[in-house]
């Protein structure tokens, strides 16, 4: 059946292998995959759990942590919950997840309640918002971050692991040495102020990956967290590919429903769309346009290319996309497959959406 999201886990095993490299051979960084990008799909879990470089095994929500906690604890790999915790899963959080990103005390107050019922010591990071102003005790009142270790420190049922960042996903915020030297000083100033050692300061995700060979991650940076770069091979500051990985390891393969030749331009009076947005559309003659069975309910246009460079996309609603294929001449029919590499956005929606099927090569 299609669509079809075909995986290829040996190209995705190639860019594990290049991202652990960069960042545990040449940045002396523990390794945290991030695993949301597929929905923490089993085989890929697996395989990422196999991983003799892997350290933490990360996702945003607790129902796919639970899913593939044993496997990772069998494996050696702490479970890492990124989103910060709802009060209504703290629960759960204490029970599948080593390590949780925080920062709510009121949360924090809760997890410790709870492991204690749990009869557990709940690691947490706490989160320090340098700017791109998403999740994080902001680092420009040091006085609310010490009052906050301070109480932390306190807590019988919670250990403060470390202090971690955000960079990128909301504010667009690139990380750079200076910003990221703020976090280290931050940390060193929690550690002489309480004389405790933190075993973690989590520089950022796919953005900070870059800083590693231009020389530039600060001296204390000892963890990054990694999705998209070993899903797509993409440094995501620049968007640039990071030496030896593909981008073509996730392919979404969808099947042409119509194929006829029509006049570019639509006929009538023009409004707005099925998102209430007004298209503009640009006069090109009479083109040939496939219709294939997958739409924006399932993936995110902007996100998609295909992978025959003659083929362009139009446009889409929410159960079709419209491709021009002028340029292929009869090299298509109804019937036949069209082939896509995805982005980031394209990415997750693809993975969450149950109208798509997924194959593991």
């Amino acid at each position: 059946m299609y669509p079809r999201l075909i995986v290829d886990l040996k190209k995705l095993k190639g860019n594990l292998d290049a991202v652990a490299e960069i960042t545990k051979d040449r940045g002396n960084c523990s390794l945290m995959i991030v695993t949301k990008g597929l929905c923490a799909e089993k085989k890929l879990v697996e395989m990422i759990a196999a991983h003799e470089k892997v350290d933490f095994i990360a996702d945003s929500r607790v129902k796919n942590i639970a899913n593939f906690s044993a496997v990772a604890r069998e494996k050696g790999k702490k479970t890492v919950l990124l989103r910060i915790p709802m009060h209504s899963e703290v629960s759960e959080v204490v029970k599948h997840v080593d390590l949780c990103f925080n920062s709510e005390m009121s949360t924090i107050r809760l997890l410790n309640s709870e492991a204690k019922r749990f009869g557990k010591v709940q690691d947490i990071l706490m989160m320090i918002d340098l700017g791109d102003l998403r999740e994080g005790f902001f680092f420009q009142n040091e006085e609310l971050i010490m009052d906050a270790v301070a109480e932390i420190i306190e807590m019988d049922h919670i250990n403060l692991y470390g202090i971690g960042v955000n960079l990128t996903c909301y504010g667009a915020i690139i990380p750079k040495k200076d910003n990221l030297s703020q976090l280290v000083e931050i940390g060193r100033r929690i550690e002489e102020k309480f004389n405790i050692s933190l075993n973690m300061v989590s520089g950022g995700n796919s953005s900070s990956i870059y800083l590693i060979d231009k020389g530039e991650l600060p001296e204390g940076i000892n963890n990054l967290r990694l999705g998209e770069s070993f899903l797509l091979g993409n440094d995501t500051a620049y968007e640039t590919k990071l030496p030896n990985t593909v981008d073509d390891a996730l392919i979404l393969r969808a099947q042409i429903v119509e194929l006829k030749e029509k006049p570019s331009l639509p006929i009538g009076e023009v409004g707005v769309d099925a998102f209430g947005e007004k298209p503009y559309y640009e006069d090109r003659g009479v083109m040939k346009r496939a219709i294939i069975a997958v739409g924006k309910q399932d993936t995110d246009l902007g996100s998609m290319t295909p992978c025959d460079e003659r083929i362009e996309i139009m446009g889409g609603s929410s159960d079709h996309i419209i491709l021009d294929m002028t340029g292929t001449g009869d090299d298509y029919q109804v019937g036949d497959l069209v082939d896509f590499t995805l982005g980031y956005g394209g990415m997750l929606k693809v993975a969450t959406s149950p109208y798509v099927e997924k194959e593991f090569i």
